[in-house]
Parts: C-alpha cells; sequence; structure tokens
C-alpha cells in the first residue's frame, strides 16, 4: 500500500524514518504541499495526521482516506488546543483518538483509542503520544482495515487557546504554575510567562519539589 503520513514536529518525522515494512511511505510537511494535484499523484491507500496544524482541505477528504488523531477521548476534547485544556482541567491521563476527518471539526467517526499519559512537559507528552501513534496504531489500523464506527456520548467542546493565556500572573497557587510551565514547554509553543513593565521573564524546564518551582527563566525586552 502507498502511505502518506502528513504531520509536524521533528519527532514525528523520526518516526517515519523509522518505518520498517511492506508499505512505501511518503512525508508531507507543508500546508502547501496537502493539495489534491500533488496528493493524486501518489494515489495513498491512506493519509494520516499525527499532528497538522492546517484544516485538511475538503477534497482531500472527500476522495482520500484520511485518518486524524486527536488527543482526548472524543467526543469529549474537540477543539483546539487539547493538551493543555486536558492539563488545566486536572487530567492526569487521556485517550489517543484515531478518527476519520468530517467537514465539522472533531466530529468524525472512530477507529480506534488508545490510552496516554500527561506526566511531563508538553514535549514529553508529543513525543510519547507520536511513539504510540506510529508503533501502534498505524500499524494495527492497517493490518486490520477497520471500519470507523460514531463517536458516542456527550460532546464537550475545548476552546483554542492563544498566547495571552501562557500568562500565569493570576493562577491560584504553585499546582497550576508549575502544570502552566510544563504542558507549554514544546518545540515551537509560547512559554509560560510573566511580565514587569515592558520586561518579559519566560518559563521552561520547570521542577516543584515541597510547594516550590525551579525553572530556566528566558527575559527579554518587549515594545
Amino acid at each position: 500500500m502507498k502511505i502518506i503520513i502528513a504531520a509536524i514536529k521533528s519527532w514525528n518525522f523520526k518516526n517515519f524514518q523509522n518505518l520498517k515494512d511492506k508499505h512505501d511511505y511518503f512525508f508531507v510537511k507543508k500546508k502547501e504541499d496537502l493539495v489534491y494535484e500533488k496528493i493524486l499523484k501518489i494515489n495513498p491507500d491512506y493519509i494520516f495526521f499525527p499532528h497538522w496544524s492546517w484544516f485538511i482541505p475538503e477534497d482531500i477528504i472527500n476522495n482520500f482516506n484520511c485518518v486524524v488523531f486527536h488527543m482526548t477521548d472524543l467526543p469529549y476534547g474537540r477543539g483546539g488546543s487539547p493538551l493543555q485544556n486536558l492539563i488545566v482541567r486536572g487530567h492526569k491521563e487521556t485517550k489517543i483518538s484515531a478518527l476519520k476527518p468530517v467537514k465539522d471539526f472533531d466530529a468524525g467517526p472512530i477507529y480506534i483509542k488508545r490510552n496516554l499519559s500527561l506526566e511531563g512537559t508538553c514535549d514529553d507528552i508529543l513525543k510519547r503520544c507520536s511513539k504510540i501513534i506510529f508503533k501502534d496504531m498505524i500499524p494495527f489500523i492497517l493490518e486490520n482495515k477497520l471500519e470507523p464506527k460514531p463517536q458516542e456520548g456527550k460532546v464537550i467542546q475545548f476552546e483554542r487557546r492563544n498566547p495571552e493565556d501562557s500568562n500565569i500572573e493570576n493562577l491560584k497557587n504553585i499546582k497550576e504554575v508549575y502544570d502552566h510551565i510544563r504542558m507549554l514547554d514544546g518545540e515551537e509553543y509560547p512559554k509560560a510567562f510573566v511580565k514587569k513593565n515592558k520586561i518579559v521573564f519566560e518559563l521552561s524546564d520547570a521542577k516543584i519539589n515541597k510547594g516550590e518551582i525551579t525553572a530556566k527563566v528566558n527575559i527579554r525586552y518587549k515594545k
């Protein structure tokens, strides 16, 4: 079979390079390469989206067998910033849902789900998620030729977070501060921060011990 992996993040490309089986794999990492004319030249049996930041064009969804991975137990947690929204709600673990994309965001039928721990930094969690997707979920779907089933349960919608949500000045306790630092400590994510006048203190590499946090601080001047 011909398989396209459409993904961003360095660890997804690394896991793609480690794929070793009978299928022909192709990697797409740019929005402009996920267009109908280019995809048709490959004519894939499946397109998998381990981590993709853009809307998938309708002509791709309608003409190819697409599988999206979402870091919640759907239909709980439809919407943006799932990792951060889960942690601020106090979740310590979640599920990765493999679903068929439809016009409504995160509303498609489900192929399979797998457990995922939310311990560690944003990068730790995303790398763990990628490993499960590449080593377990994608092979399982390919080997078993699964048919997706409609989502069941109450729909809970998440709102996509914006950079200003990374400000930790108004958090209530030290545990919330720690969780905000770790959940934003990832590749290309806006770091948790505090501001003093025009000075911005960005925080990462946090550790918590006996009610105190030690962290790396990057200081910059904001005009």
